[in-house]
């Protein structure tokens, strides 16, 4: 009987933090091993990092990485370890994983399908390997294969798909089942979406069962590069059974998840499925042989259950709260940020974004302890840190009501209630002297006085412009990171100021949509995350219609009176954008989506969509650093891209008022 421990191992890395990254994975290395695993999985280009964008072309960082490779080949004594870096061969870069066994380089497998929709961008510095070629590459005076290779160590066959590799429609995975592999492994940077797990574990199972072997599956962890979030799911399969999953989103910088394989069993299943077709010879060229032995291992099983919040019945809650949390967490301790500093309103935007922060130091707390946490934000002034959430939201979240003559006392209570439910440190600021100045300076200049009914529009916007500068100061001066509050809805209609609320070094939650993150705001209110808890003191928050609070009070501003309900909003959004649909194409799915609006408010409101989204492409590219959650986001730099001048879907709207009229 041949059983083997084996590890996939999620690794929270840095881009080019050479120390670093070298020495999680020798803890990663150490703690699989401490768990019996004598084969080990490491995510793909953990070594540099996944996110290193053009630095991927330098010189320097393909040397390093290679020096780093070298280093780590000493620690894979009586062991097996794959590891992923890029490497430069022929003239070209390609985006490989690195097997070492027993104090060796085994060889290097290139990936063949390269990641280059959505937020990848891979074809921009790799290649992809041509399926069944093999080469030699030259290291230090060693020639080493590279290619599409099937490693056999102690009678043991071993092949790869990386990441990509196993989502596309002619994926090495069939191959190698012809070839009688006994493991795939596959190291991934998968970026977080919600419900992906799901579809994860689904691949991994059916890949095991499809193919007759055992499917190993490692991925990234955390916040890496400052954009995507990774949520370090680890999967390990045999015969179509899920054998182990590990834990996903957290605060750790290295997570194993180990489970014993029996070889032979696998074996006896692969030859029991009707569809194993093996051919014979194939992958013999590409067979890597090595005299390393598999110790013996007595039977174990260190047993990794999914957490209880993954059944949630609220489990996109629950993973929004988990994703951003971490997002936070590493945004905070990689860019040495002393803390966070929000202006908090009162309305729903900037309470989510308070409330996140919260969250984030009662899961770090949970999973890490004072110590640990502590030791994670080492760069701080030890009186900033804490061993208490209280003490530490205190001394890291600045919360700053700032009012006007337009705002109200509704407002000024939620602020302060909620900012006190949660111990931020709170500042009120009123800065109408402030906005009147700037207000009678231009008068002055332009030789008239300005009123609502002719400058709406800069009127309010002098008002979110004037209360930047102050925040901008108190963050410089705690050197601490300013959140800006836009949501997804608002970045979609542009219904924002620049240089006023989006304001800020990172964008937490402009990656959501409105009607989500209120009804997240009443589940934080009543349930909250298993183990965090809820935020009573969201109540006055969630009891109030959205409103910019802008106008005079008599105005009694309110955003769905303004834009149009969130909900529709959202729904045209992700019509318009997401599926590409046309106006008229918008109109007709509307028409059933919403049959109690009539015909000529549909009309209006998706006219005002089209009409807003494709004049304020300008402002999406001015936004904040957001994190990717979802196939529906907007950031221009990594997803949806739209020219910033354009025709506007002129022609396309007056096509469609044409119809309506004739109806």
């Amino acid at each position: 009987m041949k059983l083997i421990q084996i590890a996939a191992v999620a690794l929270n890395q840095t881009p080019l933090d050479w120390t670093g990254n070298t020495a999680r994975i020798k803890q990663a290395i150490e703690a699989a091993r401490k768990q019996g695993a004598t084969l080990i999985c490491l995510p793909e280009l953990c070594l540099t990092g996944y996110g290193c964008e053009d630095e991927f072309f330098s010189n320097d960082v393909q040397q390093r990485a290679l020096s780093v490779l070298e280093e780590l080949v000493p620690f894979t004594e009586g062991i097996v370890v794959s590891l992923g870096l890029p490497l430069l061969h022929g003239g070209a870069l390609y985006n490989c994983a690195c097997l070492l066994g027993d104090g060796q380089i085994l060889g290097f497998v290139a990936k063949n399908h390269l990641a280059g929709d959505g937020i990848h961008y891979e074809p921009r510095w790799f290649k992809a390997w041509d399926s069944r070629c093999v080469s030699e590459i030259n290291l230090q005076d060693q020639s080493y294969p590279i290619g599409n290779l099937v490693f056999e160590l102690d009678g043991v066959r071993i092949g790869f798909e990386i990441c990509e590799d196993a989502w596309a429609a002619r994926r090495p995975g069939r191959e190698l089942s012809q070839a009688a592999v006994d493991l795939i492994l596959n190291p991934s940077a998968s970026h977080f979406a919600f419900g992906k797990q799901e579809i994860r574990r689904r691949l991994v199972q059916e890949s095991s069962r499809a193919y007759g072997v055992t499917y190993v599956y490692s991925n990234l962890l955390g916040n890496e590069s400052g954009r995507i979030i990774y949520d370090g799911a680890a999967l390990i399969a045999s015969n179509g059974s899920l054998l182990e999953e590990g834990e996903r989103l957290s605060f750790q910088d290295v997570t194993v998840t180990s489970a014993m394989v029996d070889v032979d069993l696998t074996r006896m299943n692969r030859a029991r499925l009707v569809s194993f077709q093996p051919t014979p010879g194939v992958f013999q060229e590409n067979t890597v042989k090595s005299d390393f032995r598999f110790p013996e291992v007595p039977f174990r099983s260190i047993q990794a259950q999914p957490a209880e919040w993954e059944r949630s019945d609220a489990v996109k809650e629950e993973e929004f709260t988990r994703a951003v949390a971490l997002g936070l967490f590493d945004y905070l301790r990689k860019s040495h940020a002393r803390g966070f500093v929000i202006s908090l309103s009162g309305g729903a935007d900037s309470a989510a974004a308070a409330v996140l922060v919260w969250a984030m130091f009662k899961l770090g707390l949970t999973e890490l302890g004072g110590e640990g946490l502590s030791e994670k934000l080492s760069y701080l002034e030890e009186d900033q840190r804490g061993d208490t959430c209280s003490k530490l939201v205190n001394q890291l979240l600045t919360c700053v009501y700032q009012s006007t003559r337009n705002s109200s006392e509704t407002t000024a209570r939620a602020a302060a209630r909620l900012a006190g439910g949660i111990g931020a440190d709170f500042l009120n600021l009123n800065v109408d002297a402030i906005v009147q100045s700037y207000v009678d300076l231009v008068s002055q200049a332009i030789g008239r006085e300005l009123s609502w009914e002719t400058d709406d529009i800069p009127l309010q916007n002098i008002q979110a412009r004037s209360r930047a500068p102050g925040i901008w100061m108190i963050a410089n001066l705690r050197s601490a990171l300013l959140l800006s509050t836009s949501n997804r809805s608002e970045a979609a209609v542009g219904y924002t100021t620049m240089d006023g609320d989006t304001c800020g070094g990172l964008a937490p939650i402009s990656g959501i949509d409105k009607a989500f993150l209120r009804s997240w705001l009443e589940w934080m209110e009543q349930t909250g995350p298993l183990g965090v808890g809820k935020v009573a003191e969201l109540d006055l928050i969630n009891q109030q219609e959205p409103t910019a609070e802008l106008r005079p009070q008599a105005a009694a501003q309110k955003d769905e009176v303004d834009l149009m309900p969130y909900e529709l909003l959202d729904w045209v959004e992700r019509a318009a954008i997401r599926d590409k649909r046309s106006p008229l194409e918008v109109f007709q799915l509307a028409q059933i989506e919403f049959p109690a609006v009539e015909q000529f408010q549909l009309l209006e409101w998706i006219e005002r969509f089209f009409r807003l989204w494709s004049r304020n492409q300008w402002k999406r590219e001015r936004y904040a650093p957001s994190f990717h959650l979802d196939d529906e986001n907007l950031d221009p730099k990594t997803w949806c891209r739209f020219p910033i001048l354009s025709g506007g879907f002129e022609q396309e709207l007056a096509e469609l008022r044409r119809l309506l009229s004739s109806v």
